[in-house]
């Protein structure tokens, strides 16, 4: 049974950081594509950061510079640093893993809201 658990989510002034976590169970992260996407209200789910089992990252567009993905194999946890934080980052997170057989699975998420 693949779990995917996200923490961290809160409330930050603009210009702040956070540090979210996802710990997997049923999976190893190190050998698994791992992916941060993130939600707002009315908008669709768009990939924020990815993490490849060989340890390439690639990020979107809007988050570059500013936010971090890596992982922990021992913790078997998938982070995402959060630096610089805007108002327009407010969403809801989530961890994915999307290549694990035929399957893919999501975290519950963890809401992120950035103002003042």
């Amino acid at each position: 049974q693949v779990q995917l658990v996200e923490s961290g989510g809160g409330l930050v002034q603009p210009g702040g950081s956070l540090r979210l976590s996802c710990v997997a169970s049923g999976i190893r992260v190190r050998a698994n594509t791992m992916n941060w996407y993130r939600q707002a209200p009315g908008k669709q789910r768009e990939l924020v950061a990815g993490i490849s089992s060989g340890g390439g990252t690639n990020y979107g567009d809007s988050v570059k510079g500013r936010f971090l993905i890596s992982r922990d194999n021992a913790k078997n946890t998938v982070y995402l640093q959060m630096n610089s934080l805007k108002p327009e980052d407010t969403a809801v997170y989530y961890c994915n893993a999307p290549f694990v057989g035929l399957n893919s699975y999501w975290g519950q998420g963890t809401q992120v809201t950035v103002s003042s």
